[in-house]
C-alpha cells in the first residue's frame, strides 16, 4: 500500500473592506466552506477577534505526493482569486510519515 502523504497550510489574510467581526466572518464563511467542498479539514486558528485579518489552518492529504501538491496549488488559487482578500502569507509544512 502506498502510504498517504499529507500538508499543512497557515494561510494570514487581511479582509480589506471588513469593518467588524460580522463583516469578516461573512467573507470568511462562503471560503471555509469552498475549500471544505474540496474535502479538506480548515479552521480559523488564529485573529477570531480581529475585524482585518485572519489565520486559517488547512489539512491537505493525498495517496500521491504530485496529487498534494496539485490540492495545494487549488486552495491558492481558491485564495487569491476572492477579490475581498489579501493573502498575506502561505505557509506550506510537509508532515512526514512516522
Amino acid at each position: 500500500m502506498s502510504p498517504l502523504r499529507a500538508a499543512l497550510l497557515r494561510v494570514e489574510l487581511h479582509i480589506n473592506e471588513s469593518q467588524s467581526l460580522k463583516a469578516k466572518r461573512a467573507v470568511l464563511r462562503p471560503l471555509i466552506a469552498r475549500l471544505e467542498k474540496m474535502r479538506l479539514a480548515v479552521a480559523e486558528v488564529d485573529h477570531q477577534d480581529t475585524w482585518q485579518f485572519a489565520t486559517l489552518g488547512v489539512a491537505v492529504v493525498a495517496p500521491q505526493a504530485g496529487r498534494l501538491d496539485e490540492i495545494i496549488e487549488s486552495v491558492k488559487r481558491v485564495l487569491y482569486s476572492d477579490p475581498r482578500l489579501e493573502v498575506v502569507t502561505v505557509a506550506v509544512t510537509h508532515v512526514e510519515e512516522a
